[in-house]
């Protein structure tokens, strides 16, 4: 049984949802001996109070404490005091999507041996190893930014974390008995033995990578196009719409001559420099800042983190 997150329909059942209809299904794993996806409490809602409309949504004069994850507080349009606001969503309700839900998609999935030479995850490039997949974090909802001291992991399937910064993917990575990867250990591995502009070869191939997703999330979710979406990317709702965020390795061409998968688009990947770098692109663009392998951005300092942003770490070998 799969419960399907966002999309115009919430399916039950896996078999109904036609191949390729670009679904983000955010609890099937692979049968784990048993294993029991658990639960995490969601964000307080506030069904019982009074309610109220603002910026041409609906919403509950609460706490402005209590205006948590994706909701956010309008002063002026309910009862009481200053701290007692209209809390409405960053969205219509056209988005099928719970923002305060916090789904463990990847709880019941293990990390494979892959490398003799490598950790479990991780394949061996020249003189180190690096995650065959995009990380995701132990017992922790990929789409909400990290709490506590998360364990990265690199495992086949997974839901990859997005919503965290260079320090927080450095702290897991050290967490799992790794490191984040250097700018040139992530080049290399990107571009493979052969020095190639794609990590699938020389030559830009369409649709083999999850790169191309004709709109920009913010712009469905919120409705409009104007500049103030772009101010309020921390939404998790971002990652569970359709045909956007991939499981890792779901775009099986996506792959590098030795292995590793998704390097470009799926989510930026966070590198150790510390002026703050990531590299590959996202799910909407891979040639911005540069074509495959070579996309790179350094606009943000190390404590930034959004819906794009994820990591994969590197370790040395056995």
């Amino acid at each position: 049984m799969a419960i399907v997150a966002c999309g115009d329909d919430a399916r039950t059942d896996l078999d109904a949802a036609p191949p390729g209809d670009g679904v983000l299904v955010v609890d099937a794993a692979p049968d784990s001996g048993g294993c029991q996806i658990p639960v995490l409490p969601d964000a307080p809602l506030a069904s019982a109070a009074p309610t109220c409309s603002a910026a041409g949504l609906p919403g509950s004069c609460i706490d402005v404490a209590e205006c948590v994850e994706s909701r956010r507080p309008h002063a002026g349009a309910c009862p009481g005091g200053a701290d007692i606001q209209c809390c409405t969503p960053r969205y219509g309700a056209a988005i099928a999507c719970d923002p305060n839900a916090r789904p463990l998609p990847n709880a019941c999935l293990v990390e494979e041996a892959l490398d003799p030479a490598c950790p479990a995850g991780m394949i061996l490039i020249d003189t180190y190893c690096i995650d065959a997949f995009e990380a995701s974090l132990a017992e922790a909802s990929p789409f909400h930014p990290p709490t506590g001291s998360p364990r990265a992991v690199s495992v086949r399937g997974a839901v990859p974390q997005a919503h965290i910064s260079q320090v927080q993917a450095a702290a897991a990575c050290t967490a799992a008995g790794k490191r984040l990867c250097t700018d040139d250990e992530w080049l290399r591995a990107c571009r493979g033995p052969a020095d190639t502009l794609y990590p699938y070869g020389p030559t830009r191939m369409p649709g083999v990578c999850n790169d191309a997703r004709g709109t920009h999330p913010a712009v469905e979710l919120y409705g409009t196009s104007a500049s103030w979406i772009f101010s309020h990317l921390d939404s998790p709702c971002f990652n569970q719409l359709a045909a956007g965020l991939a499981r890792t390795a779901e775009r099986a061409g996506c792959v590098t001559a030795e292995g590793a998968f998704d390097m470009m688009g799926n989510l930026h990947e966070w590198t150790a420099d510390p002026a703050g770098t990531f590299r590959g692109g996202f799910y909407v663009d891979t040639m911005l800042n540069g074509e495959g392998c070579s996309y790179r951005t350094t606009a943000h300092d190390v404590s930034y983190r959004d819906y794009s942003t994820g990591f994969r770490c590197c370790a040395a070998p056995r």
